[in-house]
């Protein structure tokens, strides 16, 4: 039945398009928004709706608004292609009831999804995306007359608050120019929108729509990014922007075709936040994200809150308490005052206001963050294995949990050992030792609740050292295997 398919998780639902991600299924997904809405919300005050550059992504809006319509739910449904961090805002704006935008984000061509953002303009808190769940199984009473679809473009007024949070002029002003990758996503044309017109030089690539994204998922990190390696240097920019299909991530590019990290991103823009800004506000980092963040809150007096990996904790965060900036290993930073969401477009702006009062290329920037707060590299492994060996990592590592001093996890001595979400070792390196003010060496083991999938984090001291540390902790997984 097609309620046993349709799953919501932290964001909404998402299936391979013609395989589960059918206009049936998208119905009963809508259905239970309606129902949703319906029972906890002001529904006169609607629904808004947008779309992203994905294979049907546009006729699957058209049935999400026929079925709230239908239900007697008002719908503002966007009039071109949006992206995620619009529709939110256009939720807040209009004080709708909620909004869905249909996109299935960085995940491969073949995928569509339908989220769902709250009425505060950021996603649905796990109690609403529970309750929207609960509804997948009850049908949907018609109301006796369909509510009004109209359409309405978000763009506008999202592109103006996003600008209001720079100055184009200083940006102007310094010169740089800059790269622009949009992914073949949803992103097309809003921050070279922006350059243009305050006369900002800049260069576009994949912008086109192309909804096989040829040869890449649209996730902001390698490989996916190597264009964006390669344009930045052949067009001699200074930084190149990137981000994801629905434009709530960021990725990055330095001057020298080098990668920069989200965390070094997030570090780059909370480190200006605090220092040229002063705005007030704790932060907020996921369990998986850098320490080099502890360390700039350290210096500046800001509390930190460290929380599960997943934006939703941010989220939380910020609906509860005075937050600044928060943000996740992949790419999702939010500015509260802004919007408690993440936002890719707002994020690349920011980053070349960083550029333009600091006077330094991205590369530049990152370097005196090193120099400043230590030398904090990073890397990640995906390891798609069965549940059997998966399962037989953690129970391994769990084993090690309470020997912290006299164990060794991936050939280095356990100093400590956090459990907040997934099973991280803190680890004595000895390459470590010397360099000055250096990194703490963490890995983090995290297994997939609904796939067979393990991720290994790992931060230290040097490339090297991140290198070593991942290759051996693959090693102590793959172990299961004999046993």
């Amino acid at each position: 039945m097609a309620e046993t398919v349709v799953k919501f998780g932290t964001d909404g639902w998402r299936g391979i398009i013609a395989d589960d991600f059918t206009y049936a299924n998208v119905r009963v997904a809508a259905a239970a928004i309606a129902n949703y809405v319906l029972a906890h919300e002001d529904a006169a005050a609607g629904v808004c709706l947008a779309y992203d550059t994905r294979f049907g992504s546009h006729s699957f809006a058209k049935v999400v608004a026929e079925v709230l319509a239908g239900a007697g739910i008002p719908v503002a449904m966007a009039v071109e292609i949006t992206p995620t961090p619009a529709l939110s805002y256009a939720v807040r704006e209009r004080k709708a009831a909620g909004g869905v935008m249909i996109t299935s984000s960085h995940n491969p061509a073949e995928w569509n999804g339908v989220k769902y953002k709250a009425s505060y303009g950021g996603s649905g808190k796990p109690s609403i995306m529970s309750a929207i769940e609960g509804y997948l199984d009850k049908p949907l009473v018609k109301a006796a007359k369909p509510a009004p679809i109209e359409t309405v473009d978000f763009n506008p007024d999202y592109i103006a608050a996003i600008t209001r949070f720079v100055d184009l002029d200083a940006i102007r002003a310094s010169g740089y120019k800059f790269l622009l990758d949009c992914m073949y996503g949803a992103g097309r044309g809003v921050v070279a929108g922006v350059f243009t017109r305050a006369h900002i030089p800049f260069v576009e690539i994949r912008s086109e729509i192309n909804p096989a994204f040829p040869g890449i998922n649209p996730e902001p990190i390698l490989p996916h990014i190597k264009a964006s390696q390669v344009a930045v240097v052949a067009e001699r920019c200074d930084a190149g922007l990137v981000v994801d299909g629905d434009a709530d991530r960021i990725g990055a590019v330095d001057e020298h075709g080098n990668v920069v990290d989200a965390h070094k991103i997030f570090a780059v823009i909370l480190k200006w936040l605090l220092e040229r800004k002063k705005w007030p506000g704790d932060v907020t980092r996921a369990f998986n994200t850098t320490k080099m963040l502890d360390r700039i809150c350290a210096k500046y007096g800001r509390r930190l809150h460290e929380h599960g990996i997943g934006f939703k904790y941010v989220c939380d965060l910020m609906l509860e308490e005075e937050i600044l900036i928060g943000g996740e290993e992949s790419g999702g930073i939010g500015i509260s005052r802004h919007l408690p969401e993440r936002d890719g477009m707002l994020n690349s702006l920011l980053l070349a206001n960083v550029m333009a009062d600091e006077k330094k290329t991205l590369g530049q920037l990152v370097a005196a963050l090193q120099e400043e707060f230590g030398e904090h590299q990073y890397g990640r492994i995906d390891m798609h294995i069965d549940e059997e060996l998966k399962q037989s990592a953690i129970a391994r590592a769990s084993a090690l949990k309470d020997k912290a001093g006299v164990a060794d996890f991936a050939g280095l001595k356990v100093l400590r050992v956090e459990t907040l979400d997934g099973i991280k070792f803190f680890l004595e390196e000895p390459a470590c030792a010397d360099k000055l003010n250096a990194a703490e060496t963490w890995v983090l083991l995290r297994a997939s609740g609904t796939e067979p999938l393990l991720r290994v984090y790992c931060e230290s001291c040097s490339v090297q050292s991140v290198g070593r540390v991942l290759a051996a902790a693959e090693a102590f997984v793959l172990q299961g295997r004999a046993v």
